[in-house]
């Protein structure tokens, strides 16, 4: 095998290893970060972000509670069949790309898929609802 071979097959390895690396809440972000790119540049524009949560199998597979914080924090609780935390994560990387106009708290059920709703407002992009 090749140098140049072995150098793509170890790059293919990673990026597609990378969602072992990562939890629920900066997989949340990094969509965030993408969806404001996203966003139309002009006053009022609106995009509606489509997260599937849990996003890596095996991560978070029952019901989970999302709280995306008006001060830029995610928290995600994910939760076994009988209602007991099993883990949580968080992060604040989204804050960068989005601000969020008031706190969300959701519970979701194992499975659901997370909808979160941007506008532009002032230049920014502003996370207005969360369903």
């Amino acid at each position: 095998m090749s140098a140049r071979t072995a150098f793509l097959l170890g790059a293919a390895i990673v990026a597609v290893s990378c969602n072992a690396f990562t939890d629920a809440a900066t997989r949340l972000a990094y969509d965030i970060q993408g969806a404001a790119a996203r966003l139309g540049p002009q006053e009022g524009a609106r995009f509606t972000l489509i997260h599937h949560t849990p996003s890596a199998a095996g991560q978070c597979d029952g019901p989970y509670r999302v709280q995306l914080d008006r001060v830029g924090a995610i928290v995600i609780w994910c939760y076994d069949r009988a209602g007991a935390v099993v883990s949580s994560h968080t992060t604040s990387w989204h804050r960068r790309f989005a601000d969020t106009a008031r706190t969300f708290i959701l519970d979701k059920p194992a499975g659901a898929p997370l909808r979160i709703e941007l506008e532009r407002r002032g230049g920014r992009a502003v996370i207005v609802g969360v369903s």
